[in-house]
């Protein structure tokens, strides 16, 4: 078989440490998906503008940029996986502002979870992708780009799946008691793994690991474009993900939250599907391709577009929205792919930081444009003209740097 699932269960058989890893990273994944739940279902019970939640998203991304340059320093002193679990660490006390912001009713705190969530994401990238690169082969590393996958959708399959059953059940602090847990978990998950990690590819001595400097001149036509793959998709696809809770609250306004959670379901679903499609020796070959980029983003802009026609067909709408993921995701798992096999290990955490930021920009930018259009001309316009122009605009620069 040649998919890149079964490539992700051979890697799972041949090392102990990554399935610790990945049980590790579906832990945090289940605490982070509950958190989003909370985060955006309190502000929609508390009748948030659609400025406003749109705005919760950037929040959610920005930080990141900052993250990726404290990761991408720390590789260069601490073994990537120290590094993850601090990262954990720090995550269990970023449960504090939830609590605060639900106690005093703070929009503010659950602002700052989600900033606090992304900065500590975007330090984590780098020394993620490292560790991928150190501890796998060549022949292997279409197995991370599964995984990546996978702990991506888990953050929703199992986190909002679990949040959406229970979030009008049970308190909010039932479900901050569950993500702790779940970061309890995840550390011990991650300090079990760092003890089967092989020796050998501990950062030693850290001279010889330091992350050597990236010039955009230096590079590659394939090294650069790799580096623009995730910022592209970004660039489309954050926007359109950004106002969907805000999409939901002008299509069903009685009662937004009830369907904009699955909706967060729906995507998750298309984002773990959407790599599954693809085989391991396809990656490169689709990453090279302008035209299959353009496509992908295409089918995940017009699958948006329609969920204004759909008001009265959720499941037509939660269709779309899979639709929509699946089409991002395979483009997501053939950039994430590009990074890691373009670049070498003294490049591999510098590189990928790079990507992350470049990304997190690319996500501001074009959400910010379109919280500042939703204010003034609504949600359906806001997506239409601003994903529109970014899809326009990374067409534009996907066919300067073909290969």
């Amino acid at each position: 078989m040649n998919s890149l699932l079964y490539a992700l269960i051979e890697a799972l058989r041949g090392h102990r440490w990554l399935r610790l890893l990945a049980c590790a990273f579906i832990f945090t994944s289940l605490g982070n998906g509950l958190t989003q739940v909370v985060v955006f279902g309190l502000l929609l019970a508390w009748s948030a503008s659609p400025a406003l939640l749109t705005l919760a998203f950037l929040f959610a991304t920005v930080p990141g940029f900052v993250g990726s340059l404290i990761g991408e320093k720390l590789c260069s002193s601490f073994s990537p996986i120290s590094l993850l679990i601090l990262t954990e660490g720090l995550g269990l006390l970023a449960l504090l502002f939830p609590l605060f912001g639900v106690g005093y009713h703070s929009i503010a705190a659950l602002l700052a979870v989600q900033s606090t969530e992304a900065l500590l994401s975007g330090m984590s990238w780098p020394a993620l992708t490292l560790l991928f690169k150190r501890g796998l082969s060549e022949a292997e590393l279409p197995a991370a780009t599964c995984l990546e996958t996978v702990i991506f959708a888990s953050q929703v399959l199992l986190g909002t799946g679990l949040g959406v059953v229970l979030f009008q059940r049970t308190s909010v602090f039932t479900l901050l008691a569950i993500d702790a847990a779940s970061f309890l978990g995840s550390l011990l998950m991650l300090w079990l793994a760092e003890r089967q990690f092989s020796a050998p590819s501990l950062p030693f001595p850290v001279e010889e690991t330091a992350p050597a400097a990236l010039r955009w001149r230096t590079l590659t036509r394939r090294q650069k474009r790799s580096l623009l793959i995730l910022p592209a998709l970004a660039a489309v696809g954050s926007p359109a993900m950004a106002l969907l809770p805000a999409l939901a609250q002008q299509i069903h306004p009685q009662n937004a939250a009830g369907l904009a959670l699955p909706l967060l379901l729906a995507r998750s679903m298309g984002q773990l599907c959407g790599p599954m499609l693809l085989k391991r020796d396809s990656l490169a070959r689709f990453a090279a391709r302008t035209p299959r980029i353009i496509v992908c983003l295409g089918i995940f802009l017009a699958a948006y577009g329609m969920l204004p026609f759909l008001s009265g067909w959720v499941a037509c709408a939660l269709g779309m929205i899979f639709l929509a993921h699946l089409a991002s995701n395979v483009l997501f798992a053939a950039g994430t792919f590009a990074v890691l096999s373009s670049f070498d290990d003294t490049q591999t955490a510098s590189a990928s930081g790079k990507a992350w930021r470049w990304q997190t920009l690319s996500a501001s930018l074009f959400t910010g444009i379109a919280a500042m259009v939703a204010t003034g001309f609504g949600s359906v316009q806001a997506l239409y003209t601003v994903s529109s122009v970014a899809l326009l605009t990374v067409a534009l620069i996907m066919c300067f740097y073909r290969e």
